[in-house]
């Protein structure tokens, strides 16, 4: 059976997202809804292709980072197109600087990437929504001339066609055609935009500038133009609807906004009008740390209650080993080796990859149920040791650099925080508590119908903790 050292590491990549509708990652994905809180990307799917097929919805999604969201929202993807819908999913992070982030980058992003998904569809003239972007490509080129003077040759032009549509020339970016295909145009032409004005701190506030006072107009014409004749379209093909799923925006950062006013805040809280006001099926990724913020109850007037992807249970809050999640955690690890066997042969098989069964146990342990860290700190121990079996020394240096490097971020006012949550084994909605979760210095779990919280367990021998 057998296999290297170098296949090992690379099948346990913490940087690989896996994506349920391909059949090799699919032999890699495990289950672990019974030791997450339940079943939250089936509850997902049923309220859109059961409950409300016709309405629009809009979602929250959250978690820490790198629990496993993406693979999550990529199964719902493929669960949603098997029930006959037309489903948009991309990573924020691709078309967003995620340091700043406007209202309307984030509409001008979904119009793009809904018009890209359609672009063999013919549609009405856009006339709003292309008048919008022809003001906005004038605002760009005029500022991009003035920035590049004397860098580049000649200078930006615009001018009408006569068919009604409109080419413009913006140096860095190229020529923009908006003519009258619909999805077409939309696509190419905020692309070229936001591609810009992503890289350019001084044209995105332009830009940004620009589309504030008319954030209402671009709302609505992306849902007049774009969203209702898109799934017009889809529903005379067959398809039941669109559905949007917006991945990495719980990734923004926290920087100030608007005078003092916290990025996440803002855009959620109020910029959420807009945000759940598209005329389709729309899941947005979330910062875990606004269900901790003291506006969270703002939150919740403008969007349902956020759904939460908890850590994999380990240990429950009595102290007792979960033996079902670290049971499936281990699955996780021996099936990146193995995935054609079944649980029992893949046990049998892991003495070729770890000294003994309580090392692979140890893993899953100090991991915390957090899927990339575990996968990390695996991946560290290959480098470590270089040869398999993977020997239970080499794993304990590899949780002691670990440990070392968390415990190098804590502040002294931040142990005291730490040790309370070990203790009460819950969290308060104060910013010292939203920093230890950002940080992912505190997890939240949810066993049935029970959930609390408990510190990463790297860090529970940290002789801080003891004192």
């Amino acid at each position: 059976m057998g296999i290297d050292l170098q296949q090992f590491y690379q099948v346990t990549d913490p940087s690989k997202t896996l994506n349920y509708s391909q059949s090799e990652d699919n032999d890699y994905y495990i289950d672990f809804s019974n030791v997450r809180g339940g079943e939250i990307i089936r509850k997902l799917r049923n309220k859109i292709a059961i409950l409300a097929p016709d309405r629009p919805t809009c979602t929250l999604f959250t978690g820490h980072i790198g629990c496993g969201k993406s693979t999550e929202l990529l199964r719902l993807k493929t669960e949603l197109e098997q029930n006959g819908f037309h489903v948009v999913y991309f990573v924020s992070s691709k078309d967003l600087e995620l340091t700043d982030v406007d209202i309307g980058d984030l509409l001008l992003a979904i119009a793009q990437r809904i018009s890209q998904s359609l672009d063999s569809i013919q549609v009405k003239e856009p006339k709003n929504l292309k008048d919008i972007l022809v003001a906005a490509a004038k605002l760009l080129s005029t500022e991009i001339e003035l920035t590049a003077e004397g860098q580049f040759m000649g200078v930006s032009a615009f001018y009408d066609d006569t068919k009604g549509g409109a080419n413009f020339g913006v140096p860095g970016v190229g020529e923009i055609n908006i003519g009258r295909k619909g999805f077409s145009l939309v696509a190419a032409g905020i692309g070229k935009i936001t591609a810009r004005a992503k890289n350019d701190a001084r044209l995105r506030d332009k830009l940004n500038q620009f589309l504030a006072p008319q954030k209402t107009q671009l709302l609505d014409a992306i849902n007049d133009e774009l969203v209702e004749p898109a799934i017009e379209a889809l529903k005379s093909t067959g398809k039941r609807g669109l559905v949007v799923i917006i991945d990495n925006l719980d990734r923004i950062s926290n920087t100030p906004k608007y005078g003092s006013r916290p990025q996440q805040e803002y855009l959620f809280i109020d910029q959420g009008e807009f945000l759940s006001n598209l005329h389709c099926h729309i899941v947005y990724t979330m910062p875990l740390s606004l269900k901790f913020c003291n506006e969270y109850n703002i939150l919740t007037q403008r969007f349902e209650p956020p759904s939460v992807l908890p850590m994999v249970t380990v240990q429950y809050s009595d102290g007792q080993a979960c033996e079902e999640g670290l049971r499936l955690l281990e699955q996780m690890v021996l099936a990146r080796a193995y995935p054609h066997l079944d649980e029992v042969e893949r046990l049998r098989q892991s003495a070729e990859l770890f000294d003994d069964s309580a090392s692979l146990r140890r893993l899953c342990q100090v991991s915390g149920g957090h899927v990339r860290d575990l996968l990390r700190l695996l991946n560290s121990w290959i480098q470590e040791d270089m040869a398999l079996p993977l020997q239970r020394d080499s794993l304990e240096t590899v949780i002691r650099s670990f440990r070392n490097e968390m415990i190098m971020q804590i502040s002294d006012s931040e142990w005291p925080l730490l040790r309370q949550v070990q203790e009460r084994k819950e969290v308060r909605g104060d910013q010292e508590y939203q920093t230890l979760i950002r940080s992912r210095l505190v997890f939240e779990y949810r066993f049935k119908e029970k959930c609390w919280f408990d510190i990463n367990p790297i860090l529970k021998e940290a002789r801080e903790l003891e004192t």
